[in-house]
């Protein structure tokens, strides 16, 4: 099995593609929001044509409507591998979700079970005051979650008040001896000013192709999205346009400058798993492939 690695928009999908084509293999997206059906612009989902040309695995599974947890990810990825294996069929693994790759190959920290009232306390709180919290009871979880990410703070403090203990206490490290699945790994890695150009392109394409009239017919068929589906990046600044809240010029500085903050909370990630060979992501698509399919021989 391949890995390819690399903040959004750096061309993760395009060699998996080619690799998919070279191998004869198959594609498992490891991308916590392309689960969700009927949000395919804003998640840079495969097109149709892709996805009948290469086998593409867990991609529309659910309505936004319905929560999806890394456990449940864990659990049909485990599946799919095993399916493939069973075919004799490459996978090449892929997407933007760190915290999937990490519970995938590294295993997955199950914790004391969800409080509701000690969440509804924690969730009354600003990030500041969450985040302040943390770095007192718990500092290295403190440093490695950002006071912007809502739901790790609160589970970092909720797994705190439930057992008396930091949550980095229970966690497995970042070098984990047996992984849980063998595999290639794969990062495009590109300088700052060069992916942030990738990355406002990207958004202004995605404009263009109609995600805007894609988040009216979303919320006219889904009036309440899920907590997980919500944190899509874009489209709850897309959802404030279509309410009359922002206009969409200060919706697409919003969607840049968070999709760029994204890019950065990744590549923080990828950066701590071991054994991934890193290469500039502005080479020729085949070179790539060709680099790629040299490191796995």
């Amino acid at each position: 099995m391949y890995v390819i690695l690399g903040p959004t928009a750096s061309g993760k999908s395009a060699l998996a593609m080619a690799l998919a084509r070279r191998h004869k293999g198959e594609i498992l997206s490891v991308d916590s929001m392309q689960v969700y059906r009927d949000m395919d612009i804003g998640t840079a989902k495969p097109t149709a044509e892709e996805q009948a040309e290469i086998r593409h695995h867990l991609i529309d599974l659910l309505t936004p409507d319905a929560e999806f947890t890394v456990a449940r990810f864990v659990e049909l990825a485990d599946a799919v591998i095993a399916g493939a294996a069973a075919r004799g069929v490459p996978l090449i693994a892929t997407g933007g979700t760190p915290l999937y790759y990490k519970a995938l190959f590294e295993g997955l920290f199950e914790g004391p079970g969800a409080d509701d009232e000690i969440r509804r306390r924690l969730a009354e709180q600003t990030n500041e005051a969450l985040h302040a919290r943390l770095l007192e009871v718990d500092p290295a979880a403190g440093a490695r979650i950002h006071v912007n990410d809502h739901k790790r703070l609160v589970r970092a403090l909720e797994v705190f008040e439930l057992t008396g203990q930091p949550i980095s206490s229970f966690q497995t490290h970042w070098t984990s001896p047996q992984p849980r699945h063998a595999a290639t790994w794969i990062g495009l890695d590109w300088e700052k000013e060069a992916i942030n150009r990738r990355i406002n392109a990207r958004t202004k394409a995605m404009l263009s192709a109609g995600w805007v009239d894609e988040v009216r017919t979303l919320l006219a068929k889904y009036p309440t999205l899920s907590k997980t589906a919500g944190e899509a990046t874009g489209y709850r600044e897309l959802i404030d346009h279509v309410q009359g809240k922002i206009s969409l010029d200060d919706a697409f500085e919003q969607i840049k400058i968070a999709t760029r903050q994204l890019a950065r909370r990744q590549m923080k990630w990828f950066r701590r798993f071991p054994g991934v060979r890193w290469t500039s992501g502005d080479v020729p698509a085949e070179s790539l492939v060709n680099q790629v399919v040299s490191t796995g021989t």
